[in-house]
């Protein structure tokens, strides 16, 4: 019997390049045996390969049978690449077109979960347009502070600041304008940090929650891009809360992941704090690196990489 073809795309234009090819390399050492891998590079100008040489998502679809999509931010994870996977009609693992659209932009998320049954932070949209200083003013007289500054389309708190004084706020927005277009000023929530995942279709239910895990930073620290990658935090799985917590994390999480339509697999964050639980985001695609949270979760359960990557490419196989 022949081996099922998998191409692995992993690289990307965003600024979530380097995660993306640690998560796509790990996908690929494992891939079960019924499967051959595909390193599929994509560069930072957008251009897909294949041992090094240019290719066509044409010449891409002519040799796999299904894509293992690993890319993370911007053209991977908001629709782009999913759309040219459409129109190729080759399988794909993660969310669709328009699910991946919504989730990846903070905003139009946010109020699409406005009913959500956890609470959501504060927040306001900036565009670029404006002048940073006067708006930094205006954000610094109304909004409650200290507050929390990300660009409205990215991840692995790519660009993301907590800020506490008025000239932290105008470096902060600075910073996240030069990643996106749009900026995203939410209210900062102190408490637990807290993240959990769903997958499809896996051990008989439908939307199988993995245990919430909590991830505890050092003091006086945010878990920021640098933070999450340095192997200095702790990462809990199952994390210390009560059963009450428990529940409505795991409960939020797949309230999350139908409202917004997503597919295969998702990981939502949450702070528990004092004042209740809220959201702050959803991954479609979470990272699958040795460091990343969701492989934590999975082993958790008794599960691994191997046994997950073999379960979300029969979804996507079957087009489910």
């Amino acid at each position: 019997m022949s081996k099922i073809r998998v191409g692995v795309l992993r690289g990307g234009p965003s600024s979530e390049y380097d995660v993306s090819l640690e998560t796509g390399a790990n996908v690929l050492k494992n891939l079960p045996d019924k499967y051959i891998g595909y390193d599929i590079f994509v560069s930072r100008d957008g251009a897909w390969h294949i041992g090094g040489v240019p290719v066509t998502i044409g010449v891409v679809t002519d040799r796999v049978d299904v894509i293992w999509n690993a890319l993370h931010g911007a053209y991977g994870e908001d629709g782009k690449v999913q759309g040219f996977l459409e129109a190729a009609r080759i399988p794909y693992t993660g969310s669709g077109v328009f699910s991946s659209l919504f989730a990846m932009n903070k905003h139009l998320a946010k109020d699409r979960l406005k009913n959500a049954p956890v609470k959501i932070p504060i927040a306001e949209v900036l565009e670029r347009s404006e002048d940073i200083t006067e708006v930094a003013l205006r954000i610094f007289r109304s909004f409650p502070q200290p507050c929390v500054v990300k660009p409205v389309a990215n991840g692995s708190s790519v660009g993301v600041s907590v800020v506490r004084d008025f000239n932290s706020l105008v470096g902060a927005l600075e910073r996240a304008f030069a990643i996106s277009d749009r900026v995203l000023v939410e209210e900062h929530i102190k408490g637990k940090e807290a993240t959990c995942g769903v997958v499809d279709a896996f051990r008989g239910a439908e939307h199988y929650v993995l245990p919430p895990g909590e991830i505890r930073v050092p003091k006086e620290k945010f878990f920021d891009n640098e933070l999450k990658y340095s192997g200095t935090t702790a990462e809990i799985f199952p994390g210390n809360f009560t059963k009450e917590e428990k529940r409505i994390l795991e409960e939020a999480a797949v309230w999350v992941h139908r409202e917004l339509g997503l597919r295969h697999y998702s990981r939502s964050d949450f702070i528990v704090s004092p004042r209740g639980i809220y959201f702050l985001e959803s991954n479609t695609l979470p990272g699958l690196s040795e460091e990343s949270l969701f492989p934590k979760a999975l082993s958790a359960v008794g599960s691994n990489l191997s046994e997950f990557t073999d379960h979300v490419l029969t979804l996507a196989i079957s087009r489910k």
